[in-house]
Formats: structure tokens, C-alpha cells, sequence
């Protein structure tokens, strides 16, 4: 069974994609972050402007650090609303190794501040 999508095919799946890959679950997260040594996911939802604002933030963004990046809407997976206490979207969480190191949730977030959040947790 693969939990990978279109995008995943087209970016590579890895640092440096095209797009960020879509993860449809819990098990398609735990599985990408810990393939990763850094990963950016973005949490969604369906009809947010702010997300869909930043999905081309948050692909650049990756592109330059060379940090893997995914897409994932919690309320494909309720219970990742409690784990990762999903208040409000877009929100961003970085995983270093493996497990997640910052968070934020500030709306619009541009891209040399995004940048620059991600290389504060990870350099």
C-alpha cells in the first residue's frame, strides 16, 4: 500500500522537490519525516487562502534550504488535530531526525522569514 500521490512522482519525494509531496495520514507523515533528515510539513485545510498562500512559500523554501516539505490536512486524520495540537492553519511543524522541533502558526509567513525559522532549528 503507498500513501504517495502525483506530486510525490513528480517532485521526487526528497529535498530540493518541485512540489511539496501530499501525505494523506498519520502513518504517510511518520513514514516521510523519518526518511528525512529535516522536513517542513505544512497542516492544511480545504478552502484556507493563507495555506494555499504559502504552498509555493513553502516550496521554495525547501528548494533553497534542501529540506524535504509536505502537505498534510488534519482533518483527513483527526487525530493528528490533538497530536500536533492543531489550533489553527496554516501551521507549520519542522522534524529534525525524525521528531518535530518548532512549530509555528502565524498565518502568511513570508519566504526569507520562513527561511530563516527553518535554519535557526536546523543549523
Amino acid at each position: 500500500m503507498s500513501n504517495t500521490t502525483v506530486a510525490d512522482a513528480e517532485s521526487g519525494g526528497n529535498g530540493g522537490a518541485c512540489r511539496p509531496a501530499s501525505l494523506a495520514d498519520a502513518d504517510a507523515l511518520d513514514a516521510f519525516v523519518t526518511d528525512a533528515n529535516a522536513a517542513l510539513v505544512e497542516f492544511y485545510t480545504n478552502g484556507c487562502s493563507l495555506c494555499d498562500g504559502m504552498k509555493p512559500v513553502l516550496a521554495n523554501v525547501a528548494r533553497d534550504l534542501g529540506v524535504d516539505a509536505a502537505l498534510i490536512n488534519p482533518r483527513d486524520d483527526p487525530p493528528l488535530v490533538e497530536r500536533f495540537d492543531v489550533r489553527s492553519v496554516p501551521l507549520f511543524v519542522l522534524f529534525v531526525d525524525g521528531d518535530p522541533v518548532a512549530r509555528r502558526a502565524d498565518g502568511f509567513v513570508p519566504g526569507d522569514e520562513l527561511a530563516a525559522w527553518v535554519r535557526e532549528h536546523v543549523e
